[in-house]
């Protein structure tokens, strides 16, 4: 399907561009990463695997999920919310770069960085080969029970092998950035105009965002990590959440609210630019593409 292709109609996919109050928001894609059946859909039976690989453009092993970054200008502020995969995930990931040289943005003007969580493909474009800052300028943002997880040094004790990697990926990332770091809590303003809203269990201090607006804008990360699956699928669950049932719960709270409220949502790996609504139907839901 067109939705997850590497380009759009042959060309590098374009930044899409809007307004939320006194932001101007850019998205950028980091490319897409590819994810197997039984991490995207460890829940469902056959049928429903099938059809939804199908939705999803991909194939019975797996299928290709986005990775759309938000670029928020404010003011003297060029915010990024996380840095995408870099050169430490697959490799139709780590197009942030690009993408922002075709924007018209020089890495070094970004001002700050706002992570959701510290996963590859969310904080692996923290660093260039050989260790430096891709964004060498900014200050950045984390929370303090995910900076705290991942630090942990004893780590690979308390933790299953599955996430022994990426919490060296995290290491990597988040030391290297140690010095310009501030550990932030829920409901803190991050930046004029940016609050941190918790969403744990898919890491345990996963972050959104609420951008003020006349209608906020809830940048959601992998809060809910498919706008095919967990609309439709609700009491599903993802094989990447380090808490599964902790998630569920934030995803079935987050998709409850957003549907009450008409809330609009940025999420990092639905249909590109990742741009809606939930909108209730029946005891599941569907996602409704925010039209300009």
């Amino acid at each position: 399907m067109q939705r997850h292709e590497t380009t759009h109609h042959g060309q590098p996919i374009p930044p899409h561009r809007f307004t939320q109050g006194a932001f101007n928001v850019t998205v950028l894609s980091d490319g897409y990463l590819t994810l197997t059946a039984d991490i995207l859909l460890p829940d469902a039976g056959e049928a429903d695997r099938s059809d939804i690989l199908g939705q999803l453009g991909g194939t019975q092993g797996g299928a290709p999920v986005r990775a759309n970054i938000p670029l928020l200008r404010r003011g003297d502020e060029l915010i990024l919310v996380d840095t995408g995969a870099g050169g430490n995930f697959q490799p139709s990931t780590g197009r942030l770069a690009e993408n922002l040289n075709a924007a018209g943005i020089r890495p070094e003007e970004i001002t700050a960085v706002i992570y959701t969580h510290a996963h590859p493909d969310h904080s692996g474009g923290t660093t260039v080969a050989g260790g430096g800052l891709l964004f060498p300028n900014a200050r950045y943002f984390l929370s303090r029970a995910e900076w705290d997880f991942w630090t942990d040094g004893a780590f690979e004790e308390r933790n299953p092998p599955g996430l022994h990697a990426f919490g060296q990926g995290a290491k990597r990332d988040l030391f290297a950035v140690e010095d310009r770091l501030s550990l932030i809590e829920p409901d803190d303003e991050v930046l004029p105009g940016i609050v941190a809203i918790a969403t744990p269990g898919h890491t345990p201090g996963h972050l959104s965002f609420r951008l003020d607006g006349p209608d906020p804008l809830l940048i959601t990360g992998d809060a809910c990590t498919s706008d095919v699956i967990f609309f439709e699928h609700p009491d599903w669950h993802f094989g990447f959440d380090t808490d599964p049932e902790r998630a569920l719960k934030t995803r079935k709270e987050l998709l409850h609210r957003a549907a009450a409220e008409t809330l609009l949502m940025l999420g990092y790996h639905w249909a590109y630019p990742g741009l809606g609504y939930a909108e209730r139907n029946g005891n599941a839901y569907r996602f409704i593409q925010k039209q300009e």
